[in-house]
């Protein structure tokens, strides 16, 4: 089995769609998170807040800048992910697929590399 990360890409536009109908979304995403519990396959799940809430630590320069709200480019947010142990990379995308999400959103799906491939000589072997 291999994890997979199904991170959730949104909008401007699509957080202001599911906000419109915010009850039927989470009533929807409750019952998905159950038929994944259901097959054994969730580990976590979690959603994010607003991106205007958070800050931007970026290293571009001699000294970390801390900045509020979102980073660069706001086109697409990490809105939440889902953390799946599965077979194959192809039921992760299966999973993907049956996400509630609205029109114009995306789902990225990544697995999660293990510590044994971390190369060797590494500091602390890829754990930090």
């Amino acid at each position: 089995m291999s994890k997979y990360l199904l991170i959730m890409r949104g909008t401007d536009e699509t957080s202001a769609a599911m906000m419109a109908d915010l009850d039927e979304m989470m009533a929807t995403t409750r019952r998905f998170i159950e038929d994944m519990m259901k097959a054994e396959v969730l580990v976590a799940a979690e959603g994010l807040d607003d991106p205007g809430q958070g800050v931007v630590v970026d290293f571009s320069g001699e000294a970390p800048v801390v900045t509020d709200g979102p980073y660069g480019e706001t086109r697409e947010l990490f809105g939440g992910y889902f953390l799946l142990d599965v077979a194959t990379k192809q039921e992760a995308v299966e999973w993907a697929k049956r996400v509630p999400a609205v029109r114009g959103s995306k789902i990225e799906v990544r697995r999660v590399a293990e510590a044994d491939e971390v190369p060797p000589g590494s500091e602390n072997n890829g754990r930090i």
